[in-house]
């Protein structure tokens, strides 16, 4: 068996922010859309699929990956796994199935992440003290424990603007930037091959979506500069120069070589992946002790050589200080938009990252790629890809 580890496909649905377009579709159908498309275009027998390994950080409960994959018409006999890694979910479900592949323990996955933020369910638990039957709701669970702070990403942000001196002007830039590029890539098509249509059916006919809908043509600096701070009073983390919450669904087909030359495809060629953790209330810079932690464990990798880093890019601070620490050219770094022009699914965005990589890379002959996330409670996740040809 081959224990080579390579990305034949990916596909997405349009991102749409909270509440929008995509509002009446709940995870089940999101990612059912995105992994029928997947079966269709590799042309694969269903029944040839080794796992269903899914991301969701705020799901509906229940192993929705084995839902998925009964749903999308997958066999009974094929199984589905469930993970959870906040933001990095949808990174980890790829290289988790990777790892897989390379191990042996199977020629053939389906992986990826979604998340329906419109429609995730309310979090509760009993309490004596609370109304409404008993039962204290509250926004999320804790991301840290043992002591540790616990921010929220915005609260982390925060802190590591202004511990790394990214000034409200940079990040400001840097999220119109974020927007014009995504609204450029938009323009010129760069998403059509990925993207799959999602059909909305209201009651006076059917809608098809076909595009995402975070991009803000309109804005500017001069516009954004008005925005106020969502931490502190004095702060610099705006809503402006965030990620917008977002709905969406993406996955690849992880194969073996031995697959894909049977198929006649071509691809990304996982290399290595490392997950490492930081202080949780920095939990922003994880990327960087992931990357490190990778150069570490292979020496032949140098970030000056990426030709593209896709990166969660939750908050354009918490970007700029990984991009900084990395030494990392700002414009090889989401050159299509990332996650404040785009959309932040949080579950998804992982393997929408990758999604883009299999898209831009796929053609270049030994280019390097580099998946990047930085997740909740202090971890990141670097996942390094190259064209099929490349080091061989």
């Amino acid at each position: 068996m081959s224990r080579t580890a390579l990305i034949l496909a990916g596909r997405r649905t349009p991102i749409a922010k909270l509440d929008g377009e995509l509002a009446t579709l709940d995870a089940l159908a999101l990612a059912t859309v995105v992994v029928r498309a997947l079966v269709a275009d590799v042309g694969i027998a269903p029944d040839a699929v080794a796992d269903v390994i899914l991301a969701t950080a705020a799901g509906p409960g229940g192993n929705l990956a084995r839902r998925v994959a009964l749903e999308a018409g997958l066999p009974a006999s094929v199984p589905g796994l469930t993970l959870d890694r906040q933001c990095g979910g949808g990174l980890d479900a790829i290289v988790l199935a990777c790892r897989l592949v390379e191990a042996g323990a199977g020629e053939l996955f389906i992986a990826g992440g979604v998340e329906s933020a419109s429609t995730s369910p309310m979090r509760g638990e009993p309490s004596a003290d609370a109304g409404s039957g008993g039962r204290r709701f509250f926004p999320r669970r804790m991301f840290a424990g043992g002591g540790h702070d616990d921010p929220g990403m915005a609260e982390s942000a925060e802190t590591i603007a202004a511990e790394w001196g990214i000034p409200r002007l940079r990040q400001d830039a840097y999220a119109v930037r974020s927007h014009e590029r995504a609204i450029a890539a938009r323009a010129a098509g760069v998403f059509e091959s990925e993207i799959v249509p999602c059909t909305i059916a209201p009651s006076e006919g059917a809608l098809v979506v076909t595009d995402d809908s975070c991009p803000r043509p309109t804005l500017t600096a001069e516009r954004l500069a008005r925005f106020p701070s969502i931490v502190t009073s004095a702060g610099t983390v705006t809503a402006g120069n965030s990620s917008q919450i977002a709905d969406g669904a993406a996955a690849v087909v992880v194969a073996s070589r031995r697959i894909a030359e049977r198929l006649g495809l071509s691809g990304l060629r996982h290399i290595d992946s490392c997950t490492a953790g930081v202080d949780p209330r920095l939990c922003g810079i994880g990327g960087v002790a992931a990357v490190r932690l990778l150069g570490k464990r292979n020496p032949v990798f140098r970030v000056g050589a990426l030709a593209q880093v896709a990166f969660t890019e939750a908050f354009a601070g918490q970007t700029l200080a990984t991009m900084d620490d990395l030494g990392l050219d700002e414009r090889i770094v989401n050159p299509h938009g990332g996650a404040i022009g785009l959309g932040h699914p949080w579950g998804a965005s992982g393997a929408v990252q990758v999604v883009r990589l299999a898209s831009d890379l796929s053609d270049d002959d030994a280019s390097w790629g580099l998946a990047l996330a930085a997740i909740a409670g202090g971890m990141g996740t670097a996942a390094w890809f190259v064209s099929d040809r490349g080091l061989e």
